[in-house]
């Protein structure tokens, strides 16, 4: 039974929400403030829905805050959404966003859509680049000459796509239809800054950029 947990400090809303994803099969914990879901999240849900406006510490403060120790998919509940705030989002570790008002079937297929890539993860051995950069595809881990390189899941799914398709180009469009599952045209916003934490999480280790831009294309990772 997957388990969610629901962050939103509007009652009416968490009990729709409860109300229809038990229904549906699911374990509900929810939340209504920042403090109540640092405890919740201890739990370890298997993706957490988070209003960015609730009072107190926001969403994406909340979202930064625990993104290092929650893997899990992280979906904003918005009531209105810029490129600026999508930024934002990603920044903090966030891998969706449910604009306000929504359809509930909508948000149920996204959350199905969303756990469903969470479970495809294929056994692989471990894969090594250029002697010093290592992939292990099982765990999901990135090091670099020993050193492990923290990604959140969309990031090494990024990783993953790109390293097992070597020197294949993968346009923006399609990494973001893939990665997220999801019958959508694709935000090239969202590709683009998941590339560039990457690149600076590998630069912060003194690893070289291994993503290559095909300008007015996409992406690809260099071939060894």
């Amino acid at each position: 039974m997957p388990k969610i947990l629901i962050v939103d400090d509007e009652a009416d809303l968490r009990k729709l929400l409860t109300d229809y994803f038990e229904i549906n099969g699911y374990f509900v914990l929810t939340a209504k403030d920042s403090q109540e879901a640092l405890r919740k999240v201890e739990q370890q849900p298997d993706l957490v829905l988070m209003d960015i406006n609730m009072p107190g510490q926001n969403g994406l403060e909340l979202c930064e805050r625990i993104r290092n120790f929650v893997s899990c998919p992280i979906l904003f509940l918005t009531a209105r959404i810029e490129d600026a705030d999508k930024i934002a989002g990603f920044q903090a570790g966030g891998d969706d966003y449910i604009l306000k008002p929504f359809s509930i079937r909508e948000l149920g297929a996204r959350v199905e859509a969303h756990l469903r890539r969470e479970q495809r993860i294929q056994t692989k051995a471990t894969v090594k680049f250029n002697d010093d950069l290592v992939i292990d595809y099982t765990a999901r881990e990135l090091y670099y000459r020993d050193t492990r390189i923290a990604l959140a899941k969309k990031e090494f799914d990024i990783i993953e796509l790109l390293t097992t398709h070597p020197g294949m180009v993968f346009a923006k469009e399609r990494m973001y239809e893939k990665l997220w599952d999801l019958n959508d045209e694709g935000d090239s916003s969202v590709i683009a800054e998941h590339i560039r934490r990457i690149r600076a999480k590998l630069k912060e280790v003194g690893c070289t950029d291994r993503i290559e831009t095909v300008w007015g294309v996409g992406y690809k990772w260099q071939s060894s």
